[in-house]
């Protein structure tokens, strides 16, 4: 058998998504929907792949030019239903030189993000098997409203009748088209440039297909999708969210197999492109976005989300927002942390209670225990940062780096101003203003000269709370 061709529909408006962005862009599990459905089609290793595009089509050429490349695409510039999609897919492809006739033509919707690569795959085993014209991807449907009707007769299809078009009889029928097909590429051919638009819609069906097809004595088979899921469309944010929960849980129960702990599956949610390690636990409302790693042993959670980061094995990380950061093997972070772009905490290394770091890299063993914010830092091994300390790294106009050697004890409440360097082993005064580089080795102090005006709270506020207090404690000292 040829390498098959694909087609995938991509052109529709979706207006009930009520969105500027087109219907196929809107993601799932960190994937468009139209990502998923290119990936599931790639599991049949295509001759050519063909997305017809439509609406906003400029963004969709450039989604598709990020990640997928190697497709191409042909605008429908008329929506005149989905056997005109396909017709003028095939005439782009022979504009290329591209003949369909000698190779099967897989149709496929470009909303449907829950069909899996073992669906096509059976799919397009049977058509060839059965020595098909065409086959249909269907499914059985207790409420079947909105979809065409399989019309069968014994195990054959005889016709595909849409829900506007349908008998009353017919559309008691629960067994429902998917809108994806496996075809004979010279029969379709010849079946598309046969259609009209005689219906309620006025456009093009590609189900009449399946009606010239028979007329002509061809052979056109249904086959049932593996899971039901896997031909849901999308038509507006409900369906979303639905199939995004539905693909959450086939993702959750992925890594559970593989040894991912999941205290609660139904909050924890992974996107398609992380990778976890077998004996990771993650914690309620935990969320997991794209290429995010995390290495064996390591506790994630409760409510923490981590953004295309790493973290490695053994590590703790509680309560925490984290975006482009690597967490080492063996650190703490959090509760109630933020990690921004560039952040890296090494082994053993601790970022604490509201802490918030950015650009910065904390060697191992080092610690930044709480109520701080380092930004554009490069801190050494075995340091201390203490409480409430500030890398002021702004000047209004540029941002400024500060370098902190190795053991250094940075006392709590200080301001460094970058840009300095404190040497290893040194020493920063609590409560200190920190504007000129510390030796290695010294202590630095930077505080103003404390001075006591004594009995201004008697005079400038008499008569207060805070007056009385104080003369109660003069009159105790007498």
């Amino acid at each position: 058998m040829r390498a098959p061709i694909v087609i995938i529909l991509a052109a529709g408006q979706g207006t009930r998504m009520k969105s500027t962005t087109p219907k196929v862009l809107h993601e799932i599990a960190g994937r468009s929907l139209l990502g998923h459905v290119i990936e599931a089609a790639a599991t049949l290793e295509p001759e050519h792949l063909v997305v017809v595009v439509g609406s906003g089509k400029d963004q969709v050429i450039a989604h598709l030019d990020e990640i997928a490349p190697w497709v191409v695409t042909v605008e429908q510039e008329q929506r005149n239903g989905t056997g005109h999609a396909v017709r003028i897919a095939l005439e782009f492809l022979e504009g290329r030189g591209v003949s369909a006739s000698e190779s099967p033509v897989v149709v496929l919707t470009g909303d449907t993000p829950l069909l899996t690569g073992s669906s096509l795959t059976n799919l397009l085993k049977s058509h060839v098997d059965g020595r098909a014209q065409a086959t249909v991807l269907t499914a059985n449907f207790v409420d079947p409203f909105g979809y065409g009707r399989i019309i069968r007769s014994g195990d054959l299809v005889t016709g595909i009748v849409e829900e506007k078009d349908a008998t009353p009889q017919q559309r008691e029928i629960q067994e429902i088209n998917s809108g994806m097909y496996a075809f004979d590429g010279a029969a379709l051919h010849t079946a598309v440039t046969g259609l009209n638009s005689h219906n309620s819609q006025g456009e093009e069906y590609l189900t009449d297909v399946i009606g010239i097809m028979t007329a002509d004595g061809g052979v056109v088979i249904g086959i049932g999708a593996q899971d039901t899921n896997d031909i849901m469309g999308i038509n507006d944010r409900a369906q979303l969210a639905q199939a995004a929960a539905i693909m959450r849980d086939r993702i959750n129960v992925k890594w559970m197999q593989a040894g991912v702990t999941m205290l609660d599956p139904a909050s924890t949610w992974i996107d398609i492109d992380a990778e976890l390690a077998a004996d990771v636990t993650l914690l309620p409302q935990t969320i997991l976005r794209g290429p995010t790693a995390i290495e064996a042993g390591a506790q994630i959670g409760p409510g923490t989300t981590l953004i295309s980061s790493e973290v490695g094995a053994n590590a703790i990380v509680r309560h925490t927002w984290a975006e482009l950061v690597v967490i080492g093997a063996g650190a703490t972070v959090g509760p109630y942390t933020y990690l921004r772009p560039g952040t890296v905490i090494g082994e053993s290394g601790k970022a604490g209670a509201f802490v918030e770091m950015k650009n910065s890299q904390l060697g191992a063993g080092s610690k930044v225990p709480h109520l701080s914010y380092v930004g554009d830092a490069t801190i050494g091994e075995g340091t201390n940062i203490g409480a409430g300390t500030v890398f002021v790294n702004y000047d209004g106009v540029e941002k400024h780096h500060t370098t902190v050697g190795n053991h250094v004890r940075v006392g709590s409440d200080n301001m460094l101003i970058a840009p300095i360097v404190i040497g290893d082993g040194a020493y920063t005064a609590a409560g200190s203003v920190i504007t000129d580089d510390v030796p290695a080795g010294s202590m630095a102090v930077g505080r103003a000269q404390q001075r006591n005006i004594l009995k201004w709270v008697l005079r400038k506020r008499a008569g207060t709370s805070s007056a009385k207090a104080a003369e109660r404690a003069l009159e105790t000292e007498q």
